[in-house]
């Protein structure tokens, strides 16, 4: 598949060296994390490679973890393999879920990671919508669940959480349900 410009432009934009990553050391090493996982064809091209214990851990969000949303919604903008749209939206659901804790029970710190991670899926919604739209239910109920997670307010947001859902809902009535 390979790194599209557009990834490449977005890992440029940050000074990766400086920013915290979940494994305890500098995020450096995050772009060729990256890179790897979208060269990937296949699950056994990945092996050894993952965003999980790097821009998440768990549900918990590191220093580079706001940027590597970018990254990850630049990434799924373009043609990815399966396996690796996989591990993009994995990586994606659980920054949304570390980015939904209740109000006024996060550090300072937290709170503006949580801020960066939600300002980075807004700007990216239109490619989790369209990734939502077109993929399989699987695709489609994770994006409904990363929209709901982060608290993608408004009217417009809510019209396309009811149509993920819905589209969920029909394929799965139809048998088609496929993960």
């Amino acid at each position: 598949m390979g790194t599209s410009e557009l990834v490449r432009a977005e890992l440029a934009r940050h000074d990766w060296a400086a920013l915290g990553c979940g494994c305890g050391d500098g995020a450096e090493h995050v772009p060729l994390l990256f890179e790897t996982i979208l060269e990937a064809e296949t699950v056994r091209d990945m092996r050894g490679y993952t965003l999980q214990d790097h821009i998440v851990v768990d549900t918990s969000l590191y220093e580079c973890t706001p940027p590597a949303v970018g990254v990850v919604l630049a990434a799924l903008a373009g043609h990815v393999s399966p396996p690796a749209r996989e591990e993009l939206l994995e990586a994606l659901s659980y920054i949304a879920i570390g980015a939904s804790h209740a109000p006024g029970g996060l550090s300072p710190e937290e709170a503006r990671l949580e801020e960066g991670c939600r300002a980075a899926a807004h700007e990216g919604f239109w490619v989790l919508a369209h990734i939502g739209l077109t993929g399989n239910a699987y695709e489609a109920e994770t994006v409904a669940d990363i929209c709901a997670a982060l608290g993608l307010g408004g009217d417009k947001y809510a019209d396309y959480q009811h149509l993920l859902r819905g589209r969920v809902e029909a394929r799965t009535k139809r048998g088609r349900r496929r993960y």
